[in-house]
């Protein structure tokens, strides 16, 4: 019996992808690492950095021309997540549209985010 095909962690907006392309290309960085970790008030805060190389328990995902790595801890958080890229006259930032985030505190600062349920 053929295997259905594994849902992609992460996916990156067009807006996303060009402008994390663009800040990789200007630190020779050839890994996207996305990420949660416990902090703030609401108890997780989205974590994105450049990685030269992938660590073995890695989730990894080539999407829109970036390839993203996921710390095996933090993938049941971020199933379905899409990351986007946001300008306004105010400001420019990444976005996280997450199905497991359940509440956010004032400041937008953190997160709370239940681990995705497995199938």
């Amino acid at each position: 019996m053929a295997r259905r095909p594994r849902p992609k962690v992460v996916t990156l907006t067009d807006a996303a992808a060009e402008q994390v392309s663009e800040l990789m290309a200007e630190k020779g960085a050839g890994l996207l690492r996305v990420g949660v970790k416990n902090a703030g008030c609401a108890g997780m805060e989205y974590t994105m950095s450049c990685a030269d190389a992938a660590d073995p328990m890695d989730e990894r995902v080539d999407d829109n021309g970036v390839s993203i790595v996921i710390d095996a801890k933090a993938v049941l958080f971020l199933l379905g997540s899409v990351i986007d890229y946001e300008v306004t006259p105010m400001h420019s930032k990444f976005t996280f549209s997450n199905p497991n985030q359940t509440d956010a505190c004032g400041c937008g600062e953190s997160v709370t985010i239940v681990p995705a349920h497995a199938e």
